[in-house]
């Protein structure tokens, strides 16, 4: 069963647009092409979005979303200690991720971060800075002591952990078979990474035993 095609007008422009910038960049891509594509007249874009620049901000705004179903860690998650609150800011990242995202979106996203343009700013300060904020927030409680340069590559550490998951999914399938990656449930990754972390950090002591049911966060 397929999708039926989206009536609303706004989003018919976000689709055909991802697809083509997408495929063809900001500059390939023509106005025309856009609303040919999504089967409206060339007056639509300037209607809904004012002009071609701001129809790019949004599209790839559209694309981030689509792949986020927060901008920042689990409101629950305030006053909890910190292990309990790195792990679920692990939990919540990884379950982000595990969202269905369309082939254009990444494609358009894989796009803009190699070539980044003023839809980049956007993205980051509404979706990715609250993210960030949150989990260096929890990393200056976690360890006061140490320089802020070393909690900024330990909060690196954390997001490149969750981030292989997503990028690296087809290599890892080819390499270990679809049925060993499909065993490796969100919980069962969220643990590990958190208690990996822990470790590295020499303080394997200070995260406790948790037994969870399998899937929650």
């Amino acid at each position: 069963m397929t999708d039926a095609k989206p009536t609303e007008p706004r989003l018919r422009l976000l689709l055909a647009a991802e697809a083509l910038f997408a495929r063809k960049g900001y500059d390939g891509a023509t106005v025309r092409e856009i609303c040919d594509r999504a089967g409206m007249n060339v007056a639509a874009i300037n209607y809904h979005f004012g002009d071609k620049e701001r129809l790019y901000i949004e599209t790839v705004r559209h694309a981030h979303a689509c792949g986020v179903s927060d901008a920042g860690p689990p409101p629950q998650l305030a006053g909890l200690p910190p292990a309990e609150r790195l792990r679920g800011f692990v939990a919540a990242m990884l379950k982000n991720m595990d969202a269905p995202v369309r082939p254009e979106s990444m494609q358009l996203l894989m796009r803009e971060l190699s070539q980044p343009s003023p839809a980049t700013i956007s993205v980051v300060e509404d979706f990715i800075r609250p993210m960030a904020m949150g989990l260096f927030a929890i990393l200056a409680e976690l360890l006061p002591d140490l320089p802020e340069r070393q909690r900024l590559m330990v909060g690196f550490s954390v997001v490149g952990q969750c981030l292989y998951y997503r990028q690296n999914r087809t290599v890892s399938t080819l390499l270990f078979g679809a049925a060993a990656v499909d065993a490796l449930s969100l919980d069962a990754i969220t643990e590990h990474i958190t208690r990996f972390t822990f470790a590295a950090l020499g303080l394997a002591g200070a995260y406790p035993t948790v037994v969870r049911t399998e899937g929650a966060v």
